[in-house]
């Protein structure tokens, strides 16, 4: 079993960019340009390794190595986007990669690009990249192909020599264990299960109890053997269910409108575990939004618009005015599921300003509110 904390340092250890793994400081996934980047490089390194496994490390300064870690990123249906655009498209994994001196809220992300035996190309445009493209890696740059793809160099026994280099031992899982329990959560309630008398799951959340129903907010979820933070979240609060076999962690998200606010069950994620040391995760989106009625959405809606307006110019908000945006994410996202369109654009835009406003807190809701709309979008990529 690896253990994804020593297979970053392993790679990062080769220091430069390679033909197998490729370093970036964050993913930006929101526009086109950063799609498309971010597809060209799988691409080319699914041709450049055909038969070996490759990775992208993500959170981590170019010049120096220094890990300086990115936002929790839980969307496993990356994959649909990849497969939106490439034809023979690679399997990929995302992974949060926890360091001990980086804050709870920040990990370090691991692209896993799974060998496919094909050669991977782009089957419609996408920014500036024409259908039919294809890309191979040459030492530390996705360069695109004219003809017909060139002999690639192996990197079979290389990748091989890193992922046995970073298999895990006793020392690692007891130590993960304890670290989880005594040091990094010891002001929360903190759990942990074997699973199979081999997979260790450890969480911890502040605990709440809901109408007969227990929850867990502030939760962080690992998998210790292999160093993987299976869930975050500084808002969202979870259920979390289990029995000799599996693991469920169902997320909720906390929606409403003038002080009413009921939870919804956003999505469903089980990790199985299985006899012959393998287990699978599957996640599912139960997301059923709640509907309002349109006019007075409009209406929430143009005064939240000229409190942004009034960000823009600089003017000081009143006091309720600045209680309005503490709920200004969410009041963006909920009138997005009522049919209006241009509400996550002017979202996203509004980054800058949220990022700048001086409660931290408002900017954390930004995030948590593009996650969710980040969930749904990749759901209906097919």
């Amino acid at each position: 079993m690896i253990n994804k904390r020593l297979l970053i340092k392993n790679l990062l250890a080769h220091n430069d960019e390679s033909s197998f793994y490729d370093k970036k400081r964050q993913l930006n996934l929101h526009t086109k340009e950063g799609k498309a980047k971010f597809v060209k490089h799988i691409c080319a390194l699914s041709n450049a390794n055909p038969n070996n496994n490759s990775y992208i490390v993500v959170g981590v300064e170019d010049h120096d190595n220094e890990i300086t870690g990115t936002d929790f990123y839980d969307d496993s249906r990356i994959q649909n986007l990849v497969n939106a655009f490439l034809e023979n498209p690679p399997r990929i994994q995302y992974e949060n990669v926890p360091f001990p001196h980086l804050p709870k809220d920040r990990v370090v992300g691991l692209v896993t690009i799974s060998p496919s035996g094909k050669t991977s190309y782009f089957k419609k445009n996408v920014y500036t990249i024409p259908a039919g493209s294809f890309f191979v890696r040459r030492g530390s740059n996705s360069i695109p192909v004219e003809d017909e793809m060139p002999p690639v160099p192996g990197n079979v026994q290389v990748i091989a020599d890193i992922e046995n280099n970073s298999r895990n031992s006793i020392e690692h899982t007891l130590d993960g264990v304890l670290d989880f329990i005594n040091n990094r959560h010891k002001d929360m309630t903190a759990k942990y299960k074997v699973f199979k008398e081999l997979f260790i799951v450890c969480w911890a959340g502040h605990k709440k109890v809901v109408r007969g129903k227990t929850y867990f907010y502030r939760v962080d979820i690992e998998l210790i053997n292999e160093q993987v933070k299976l869930f975050y979240s500084a808002l969202d609060e979870v259920s979390i269910t289990y029995d000799d076999d599996v693991f469920i962690i169902t997320e909720y998200v906390a929606l409403g409108l003038n002080d009413k606010t009921s939870y919804y069950p956003l999505e469903e994620v089980s990790i199985r575990f299985s006899d012959n040391g393998n287990y699978k995760i599957d996640s599912q989106l139960v997301f059923d939004p709640p509907q309002y009625n349109r006019k007075m959405l409009h209406h929430i809606y143009n005064a939240n618009l000229a409190l942004l307006a009034k960000l823009e110019k600089d003017v000081p908000l009143t006091d309720s005015e600045e209680k309005d945006m503490e709920n200004l994410p969410s009041v963006f996202m909920i009138c997005y599921l009522n049919g209006f369109t241009d509400a996550k654009v002017r979202l996203a835009e509004a980054k800058p300003l949220l990022k700048g406003y001086k409660d931290a807190s408002v900017y954390v809701s930004f995030k948590e509110a593009m996650r969710v709309l980040r969930k749904m979008k990749y759901d209906r990529i097919t």
